[in-house]
């Protein structure tokens, strides 16, 4: 087993949920369990071999379950895990952080749109 080094904690929590689609994909799976189909939905943009590819890593780090379904066509949902539970809170400044920068960019005057409103109570809105 080779041995790992990281230079500061970041590092440790990027190597797991770093790259485009992670961070995503576990804001879906914050509230509820859900199927690859409705995950495909949701992140229109992902394809059926990356959203695969992602789920089998985080599944591989103990961020996510998977539950198998005994039915016939078997059934699959994913879950975050009790360790993944605990991104939540980095999930949602990730997300706030993520709102104001839209804000800004766009009394910048970039134009820039957003499919989902914020909540009046200032939660972010990949919590809904």
């Amino acid at each position: 087993m080779n041995e790992k080094t990281y230079n500061i904690g970041v590092e440790a929590t990027m190597e797991i949920i770093g790259g485009k689609w992670k961070p995503v994909i576990l804001c879906h799976l914050r509230n509820q369990p859900r199927r690859s189909s409705e995950l495909l939905q949701r992140i229109p943009k992902i394809s059926q071999k990356v959203l695969t590819a992602q789920l089998r890593e985080l599944e591989n780090d103990g961020i996510i379950n998977r539950k198998i379904y005994q039915e016939i066509p078997p059934r699959v949902e994913y879950s975050l895990s009790e360790y993944g539970q605990s991104l939540n809170k980095i999930l949602n400044l990730l997300c706030l952080w993520g709102e104001d920068n839209i804000d800004r960019r766009q009394t910048a005057g970039e134009s820039i749109q957003s499919n989902k409103k914020r909540q009046p109570t200032r939660l972010p809105f990949c919590l809904s």
